[in-house]
């Protein structure tokens, strides 16, 4: 595997989460676009692992199972990945269950924040559809606000409409959904690094004590490869892991049309780059999976 280079893309979104692409529609850009090793991540769902497992075939890109969970505590947010573990393992399964419970309540929340505060409801059959999707979240009820005309794009649908929208539905520990991934034999790895709450930035002595608590519980890897960073802060994940022994990860965050400048195999790794230790080690571990 060290003299082996495969194009790869460990982080994107299916309509099992907020993604507009189906996971068989996934697999079949994936393969178009020769990326050779993949995961679909996610948020707080695994049902893809089981839907891609009966797609493959020889010759078929490798598919590791991923997902990504969205976390908070007194410190902050943080978005744990998870791969190649056991979709059906007893210990991930719990948290997914949990985290889907959260993200209902949260959608209904939502819903009665827009009735209460602006005199917003949707049609009765748009509410049906969007209960009855796998892990609705904001994104979907900012398509909503802008199907019916409350505003013309998603983004600020989502910022002038449910952000001030306060919900308490529950949420996450970062260490549960460490322990859920390792309970269920995976890597736990911390998502975009830099990134905390809206727009916040988490770098320097803060961004290193953030990692060490994290690998306090277990934390084993860090996503070093990211669409979103420049390449300061690439320099500075592939630094944390070096100092940390850490595995490293590369990942687009495609979510197909929900963030149609971010395109499958846009991690920011490139094809004539030599891979960091730590990911080289990450590939051999999943590999040997």
């Amino acid at each position: 595997m060290a003299d082996c280079k495969p194009r790869i893309d460990f982080h994107m979104h299916s309509t099992v989460s907020d993604g507009t692409d189906a996971p068989g529609q996934v697999l079949s850009k994936v393969a178009d676009a020769g990326i050779e090793v993949f995961s679909i991540t996610d948020h707080d769902a695994v049902k893809a692992a089981d839907v891609i497992k009966g797609l493959l075939k020889e010759g078929s890109p490798r598919f590791i199972p991923g997902v990504e969970f969205s976390c908070r505590d007194e410190k902050g947010k943080y978005h744990i990945l998870g791969y190649g573990f056991d979709p059906h393992g007893e210990s991930v399964q719990r948290i997914v269950s949990r985290g889907h419970s959260i993200r209902m309540n949260k959608v209904k929340a939502r819903l009665d924040g827009l009735k209460a505060k602006m005199g917003i409801v949707f049609p009765k059959e748009e509410i049906s559809r969007l209960l009855s999707l796998d892990n609705p979240g904001k994104p979907h009820i900012g398509n909503l606000l802008v199907k019916y005309g409350y505003t013309d794009d998603r983004e600020k649908a989502i910022k002038n409409f449910l952000d001030p929208i306060r919900v308490n539905e529950g949420f996450i520990r970062p260490e549960e959904a460490i322990e859920g991934v390792l309970g269920s034999g995976g890597v736990p790895v911390l998502a975009h690094p830099f990134y905390g709450s809206g727009d916040e930035l988490i770098l320097g002595d803060e961004m290193d004590e953030r990692l060490r608590r994290l690998m306090g519980y277990g934390l084993s890897g860090i996503e070093g490869y990211y669409s979103g960073f420049s390449d300061k802060l690439r320099g500075e994940a592939l630094s944390l892991a070096e100092k940390y022994d850490l595995y490293v990860t590369a990942g687009s965050d495609y979510h197909g049309d929900n963030k149609n400048l971010v395109l499958l195999g846009d991690t920011g790794l490139s094809e004539n780059e030599e891979y960091p230790a730590g990911l080289v080690k990450f590939l051999e571990r999943v590999e040997a999976i």
